[in-house]
């Protein structure tokens, strides 16, 4: 067995690169803190006219104070000081954790503890796509529900203008975020300033909104509200959303980048902004109707609708960009079907376009917008969740915990068990949202866990129907005819790599007589890792009388195009020129039968998504003028 360097340019994790500039701070206020950036727009607000929690001084005190330990234990402590050394490789994500918890046995048909943990990780994942819907939704309308402050007579046209904006936003995806990438840093630097600059005017006329740093005022805000005091932390969460960005785009920045944005600027502006919104309300109860709006002067709230605009399309970016980020990992890790994948740039093969999942977001976005018509019945819907999904992140952390970092239960328990009590505490609130929007996110959750479960569940029994009549390699090599006739040129046949004949091989062999002079077998294997070491990229094994297996492995965050791999590679004393290939791809088409596998259902649903999936020779960049398919029907 041998190895050789597949030839094509990976990306370098950007982690590595830079570390802690200036430049990578600004951009990750651009990317990783455009959700929890735009939250002061909606969150004070939601926290007392959607519960009709009076707006007097023990109140505002109380919430005040609830605002600023949420951000300091769930965004500070979680997620920026612990959550961010949980890299997959300098990756981060719910999925890039659950492969870190369960390893290669995601691949396999895992039991008990692991098969719970992965469920967990794969539907986190499918409720990152619902908050994903919900999140350009109310942002864009929140920043547009500014037009009524500004000019009340202008009302009419918040609900155009949110539709125009989020048409405009899904509209310009295809042409990817490169250029417009470079503008988000310091449109968001702009923003964070004005949110400080905003919260500083109002609080130094009442300084002593800063003794809500005691944390009494949190307690006594709950117990002396009762019921409507814990259902409102549903509201108060929402100053949290976007926290699990923090650690999504962790492989976009790197943790020093991402820790000092959001300790030098992110957190400064926002507890300022919010206490300065609670010291207007002392004052002035009435402007809970919009406080950020309100905080400023006449002559300054055009220039704000502007630019609180600007932060939620760029906010609804960080989440959109992550939507496709997320499908394309979950394809790569087979967990979804292949779908249409275009690259927008020709040095960050991360920056990609998906366009049924960019259309499939607009129409859920743009259908919420009418539905809801306001932010005020959209925070409703959202939370639920977010708070799912960091639940679950604590969980599979304290695991990570335990098994790969060698914590002592006592010591994983006092970091994890106080998170989950405080995050369990914001989902129970939150729960109570389901009849009024809460249940949407959920529903997309659902079916999108429903979709990947099935798939994966498909796939695996396609492969065991497949397993009959298997013949291993050196079996079917011994089997050849010895004047077998051999066709000039090169034949790879594509397969799993499990040490068995290709289907399609042991079918061109038997209806058509005829083997290519030499024959490669080539499989791709995706690791759970995001990367693969160039050393480790292929493997070569000879078998004789002109076969020979490849292997390619590359990570899930990485772009694989097999003819540029296998070009030039030396194979048999001699090189291999990819354009005398014969590519040989098997398609199974699957035909429901009586035997129990699935539920009859989900054996229609996996045999729509195998038809819908996209070809696999796009898929691998195949060359279509070099592509031949061949077909088998198996009985699931």
């Amino acid at each position: 067995m041998s190895s050789s360097v597949v030839r094509h340019v990976d990306r370098v994790p950007p982690a590595k690169v830079g570390v802690g500039g200036a430049a990578l701070v600004v951009g990750a206020l651009g990317v990783v803190f455009g959700d929890i950036g735009t939250s002061p727009l909606y969150s004070l607000r939601e926290t007392f006219e959607h519960h009709g929690i009076p707006v007097d001084r023990p109140n505002v005190m109380g919430a005040c104070s609830l605002v600023l330990w949420s951000l300091i234990l769930v965004v500070t402590v979680k997620y920026v000081l612990f959550i961010l050394r949980a890299d997959n490789h300098g990756e981060g994500g719910i999925l890039a954790l659950t492969a870190l918890v369960v390893g290669d046995r995601a691949r396999q048909k895992v039991t008990g503890t692991m098969a719970v943990l992965l469920l967990l990780g794969l539907f986190g994942m499918a409720l990152l796509y619902g908050d994903g819907v919900i999140t350009p939704a109310i942002t864009v309308l929140s920043a547009t529900e500014g037009l009524q402050v500004a000019l009340p007579s202008l009302s009419a046209w918040v609900l155009p203008l949110a539709v125009v904006i989020l048409i405009a936003l899904f509209a310009i995806q295809h042409r990817g975020t490169g250029v417009v990438g470079k503008l988000f840093g310091p449109v968001m630097l702009v923003w964070f300033i004005t949110l400080g600059v905003l919260g500083i005017s109002q609080a130094v006329g009442e300084p002593s909104i800063f003794t809500a740093i005691n944390p009494a005022y949190a307690v006594s805000y709950l117990t002396s509200n009762g019921i409507d005091g814990f259902l409102s932390l549903g509201s108060v969460f929402l100053v949290v959303t976007g926290g699990e960005a923090l650690y999504a785009d962790l492989g976009h920045f790197g943790r020093l980048p991402i820790q000092r944005a959001w300790f030098l600027i992110g957190f400064p502006a926002l507890v300022l902004n919010y206490f300065g919104q609670c010291a207007m309300l002392l004052s002035h109860p009435a402007a809970i109707a919009n406080p950020v709006f309100l905080m400023a002067p006449q002559w300054f709230r055009w220039p704000l609708v502007v630019l609180a605009t600007c932060a939620a399309v760029i906010a609804s970016q960080a989440l959109i960009s992550g939507a496709f980020s997320m499908t394309v990992q979950a394809m790569r890790l087979d967990y979804l079907p292949r779908m249409t994948v275009r690259h927008t740039s020709a040095s960050h093969v991360g920056q990609v376009y998906l366009p049924l999942v960019n259309w499939l977001l607009a129409a859920g976005c743009i259908g919420l917008v009418l539905v809801f018509q306001e932010s005020s019945g959209l925070a409703a819907a959202y939370g639920i969740a977010v708070t799912a999904t960091m639940f679950v992140t604590t969980l599979l952390f304290y695991k990570l915990c335990r098994l790969n970092w060698g914590w002592s239960m006592l010591r994983a328990m006092a970091l994890c068990l106080p998170l989950g009590v405080l995050e369990f505490g914001f989902f129970g609130a939150n729960v109570f949202k389901i009849p009024s929007g809460g249940w949407f996110p959920l529903l997309v959750g659902t079916v999108i866990i429903i979709a990947m479960t099935t798939w994966r569940t498909g796939r695996r029994v396609v492969a065991e129907r497949l397993e009959v009549g298997r013949v291993p390699i050196r079996d079917f090599i011994a089997r050849l005819p010895e004047d077998i006739a051999r066709a000039p040129g090169t034949a790879v046949f594509m397969f799993r790599g499990d040490g068995v004949a290709p289907p399609s091989l042991l079918a061109n062999t038997k209806h058509n007589k005829v083997l290519h002079r030499r024959v490669i077998l080539l499989s791709v294997v995706t690791a759970t890792d995001p990367y693969v070491p160039e050393s480790d990229r292929v493997e070569i094994q000879e078998f004789g009388r002109g076969l020979c297996q490849i292997t390619l492995h590359h990570g899930f965050m990485e772009e694989l195009d097999v003819p540029a791999a296998i070009d030039g590679l030396e194979i048999g004393g001699s090189r291999l020129d990819v354009g005398e290939v014969t590519f040989f791809l098997g398609r199974e088409t699957v035909i429901p039968s009586e035997l129990v596998t699935m539920a009859p259902w989900r054996e229609r649903l996996f045999a729509f998504m195998l038809r819908a999936a996209a070809s696999a020779s796009r898929f691998f960049k195949l060359p279509p003028e070099q592509v031949v398919e061949v077909g088998s029907q198996v009985e699931i």
